[in-house]
């Protein structure tokens, strides 16, 4: 399980988020009846749409990349309370994004904007404080802001806060409570929460034991591309465990799993490779990926008694693919590049050879012609 997620910044500013002053609608009885209202609109016009919300040109700007003319807009809101506004600059602080970056400032913000309602500058802080950095490190200070996090709704934070009582020091000591926010956050489609509520759910870690269930949840992480659940999804398919044996999809996982980059995916589908189960027998590929597993640490000798019989020169492609990969190797990519010209097959012709004045000492693969006939005078 990981001990945090981290702050999603494109939903920063997006919606409700913004603070924006909006007049009280007036008293029911003072709503004009239809027939005093103004004309309808012509169609095409925008006037039915009703009042506009003025354009946030801070996050506008932002969006654009453009972080010092976003500082300059989102300055004065921050200065009047405006909670968003705090929270997009602290984000520029806490990322250098623009300006030298400076942690102290940023959490200084993070703290204004927790302080203003902003429950996404709220988890912000939770990281910091848990993590030490711009503050003391304060864990206890760490679980007060995730917990406030996670009753204001962020999903992130519940999954902080599930994490806290599996852990049991900053947060009560209950697999029960866990479970219940680790489900919350996992059906708002939080990979981790979606991973880790999937293996509670398969080992009945606070709650009924369901694999079909938990598969279903590591299924869902997997294709959001969480790598560990890539290779626990794959395991599962494999086994037929909470789901239906298919050894061809849980090599297509091991394998994406292994391009992703993990140790564990580049070892098993080196071995199913290795044998041909649930995909084509290649012992040069499943040689590639043990050797890039090798170079994160992962040795395992059943898999070299299963490559013993590869020929060395298999074997030395295999390790110079492992060396360039993900590229393919200058060679390889050089003879891929080349077009030959097309050329029109020729028919291969019989090695003919004049009649010599000996036939005997014409080669034994040579067609020896006939002397031609003699001319008539």
């Amino acid at each position: 399980m990981k001990a945090s997620v981290p702050l999603l910044l494109l939903a920063l500013l997006a919606g409700p988020t913004l603070a924006q002053e909006v007049e009280a609608p007036p008293p029911a009885d003072e709503v004009p009846a239809p027939s005093e209202t103004a004309e309808p609109a012509e169609p095409g016009s925008t006037e039915n749409l009703g009042p506009r919300a003025p354009a946030d040109y801070a996050f506008g700007a932002f969006q654009r990349g453009y972080f010092l003319t976003a500082l300059e807009f989102a300055l004065p809101r921050a200065e009047k309370g405006d909670a968003a506004a705090q929270t997009l600059i602290a984000e520029i602080y806490a990322k250098g994004l623009g300006v030298a970056q400076n942690d102290e400032r940023a959490a200084g913000w993070y703290q204004l904007a927790s302080n203003n309602g902003d429950h996404l500058a709220t988890f912000a802080l939770a990281l910091f404080y848990q993590d030490g950095i711009g503050v003391p490190k304060n864990r206890a200070r760490a679980a007060e802001l995730f917990r406030k996090a996670a009753e204001a709704g962020y999903a992130p934070a519940k999954y902080n806060m599930a994490l806290l009582h599996v852990e049991g020091v900053y947060a009560s000591p209950s697999l029960t409570d866990a479970a219940s926010l680790m489900k919350e956050a996992a059906d708002a489609e939080l990979p981790e929460a979606q991973y880790d509520y999937g293996t509670m759910l398969i080992e009945g870690a606070g709650l009924t034991p369901d694999p079909a269930e938990g598969a279903r949840y590591i299924g869902l992480a997997a294709e959001q591309g969480l790598v560990a659940a890539q290779v626990d999804y794959a395991t599962l398919l494999y086994l037929g465990q909470g789901l239906e044996k298919n050894v061809e999809d849980a090599a297509l996982w091991y394998q994406r799993a292994a391009e992703a980059g993990s140790a564990v995916a580049q070892n098993r589908y080196a071995k199913l490779l290795a044998v041909g189960e649930g995909v084509d027998l290649d012992l040069e590929t499943a040689a590639m990926w043990r050797s890039l597993s090798r170079r994160q640490g992962l040795s395992d000798p059943s898999l070299d008694r299963l490559l013993v019989s590869i020929p060395p020169e298999s074997l030395a492609r295999a390790e110079e693919r492992a060396r360039f990969w993900p590229s393919e190797p200058p060679t390889q990519a050089a003879e891929a590049d080349v077009e030959l010209p097309a050329t029109t097959p020729q028919v291969a012709e019989p090695n003919v050879l004049p009649a010599p004045t000996d036939a005997g000492e014409a080669p034994p693969n040579a067609v020896v012609e006939p002397p031609p006939p003699p001319e008539n005078p």
